[in-house]
């Protein structure tokens, strides 16, 4: 059990990992050969830290698949099995023979474009790999993250912005080396990063976890010799776990959208969401042209899931992490003092951009109508606003006069977009 302290609803957070297990990744890999267009995988993990352990997950291997990992997990000090990561309880070891293309420093936004747009020289550091891609290939990315409204992090700024995102993409469109792309993300409000901006025509499927205005929620939490993390995130667990069990010659998007789409919102209690952008009549295709295929035999050998795991919010895994830490140091102990000492650093910290934010809102709208200007939600079909350097240009004020927004504060992008 967690202390309850009196600043939120305490739920563990942390969001998938790079891919749950190796049997979607390494079929991309032996599928490709026999298609018309090479596949072409790109998957992001853009956290860094051991709270965020889901994140910095995969198994594969190809020339034609891309990783972005901070890569600061396997061999952390916390981790309880050092080299092996784990996606779900008594799960295989998904760390070991994972390319590295692009770690640490290099795990940036400038990089992820680069990537992206096949652009050599735009790169910094890492292994050089490039989506190289031709008319006829298919494009696959999944990108794990922490988020906020009209943003996503990269374990190095700057964060990337919806606006951004949408014009890398549309470049790569206009670009005509792609016959079709799927993007599926994994973050909080990660339905902001399309909602009004993704164009039709461009050939690109998109599956958000959450809505532009909601959460997304972390699964497989608090196993045996992992009590203070979660192995998974719940929108990501469910279609990497679907697209084992399934037939992917015979699933299509669309039926693993709708198989999937009830788990991830859980009754509507701890789960959120999901969503769809973008030229929606991709979602016919098979998942093998996308995950490349996979026998009946390993299918059926894949059927053993858990059933059930308590599902939670993903913007409080820090804090629920240094909990943990407390609740399991000896008493008395340095190690409790030092964990004490952390836990009440980052709930300032938490407490300090609440207060910063809402104080600007009073002063800008009045103490009754700040709270609500703050807060709106505009229409579905609206980017979360017109103009995004004005956005982006109040983000760099705010946090050079107040503080990192860090994960937890950029909940608040909304409140200053709304200003």
């Amino acid at each position: 059990m967690f202390v309850k302290i009196n600043v939120a609803s305490f739920l563990f957070a942390l969001f998938v990992g790079l891919v749950e297990g190796s049997n979607v990744i390494e079929s991309i890999v032996e599928d490709h050969e026999h298609s018309i267009g090479t596949k072409w995988a790109v998957l992001v993990a853009g956290s860094s830290d051991w709270y965020n352990y889901r994140h910095q997950k995969g198994s594969l291997k190809d020339e034609h698949i891309i990783v972005f990992m901070y890569d600061d997990i396997a061999y952390n000090s916390e981790n309880p099995r050092p080299g092996v990561i784990i996606n779900k309880p008594h799960g295989p070891d998904v760390y070991k023979g994972v390319p590295k293309d692009y770690t640490g420093k290099y795990c940036n936004s400038q990089n992820f474009y680069g990537v992206i747009l096949g652009n050599k020289s735009a790169l910094t550091g890492g292994s050089g790999k490039v989506v190289n891609s031709g008319p006829n290939d298919y494009i696959f990315i999944y990108y794990a993250d922490h988020g906020g409204p009209g943003i996503i992090e990269m374990p190095v700024e700057p964060s990337i912005y919806a606006k951004d995102l949408n014009e890398v993409l549309k470049k790569k469109h206009d670009s005509g080396t792609y016959k079709k792309m799927i993007f599926y993300m994994e973050a909080c409000d990660s339905g902001s990063m399309f909602e009004g901006l993704l164009d039709k025509g461009l050939n690109i499927y998109v599956t958000t976890a959450s809505k532009a205005d909601e959460n997304s929620f972390a699964t497989y939490c608090s196993p045996k010799d992992y009590e203070d993390t979660c192995l998974g995130d719940l929108f990501s667990v469910s279609w990497l776990e679907n697209s084992d069990l399934q037939d992917r010659r015979v699933e299509t998007l669309k039926k693993q959208f709708r198989r999937i789409r009830k788990r991830v919102l859980n009754n509507g209690t701890e789960g959120s969401h999901m969503m769809e952008y973008g030229d929606l009549h991709i979602h016919e295709d098979a998942l093998s042209k996308y995950m490349g295929s996979n026998s009946p035999e390993h299918t059926s050998s894949t059927n053993n899931y858990p059933s059930n795991s308590r599902h939670v919010n993903q913007r409080d895994v820090q804090l629920l992490y240094l909990i943990s830490k407390f609740q399991n140091a000896p008493e008395g102990s340095v190690r409790k003092s030092e964990a004490y000492r952390k836990l009440s650093e980052v709930i300032s910290e938490r407490e300090h951009v609440d207060k910063s934010v809402k104080h600007i809102g009073q002063i800008l709208f009045g103490v009754k109508n700040g709270p609500l200007v703050l807060n709106i939600v505009r229409p579905a079909g609206q980017p979360l606003v017109d103009d995004w350097d004005c956005l982006k240009s109040f983000v760099k004020i705010f946090e050079s006069h107040c503080g990192s927004l860090t994960s937890y504060g950029k909940k608040h992008v909304r409140g200053f977009a709304n200003v």
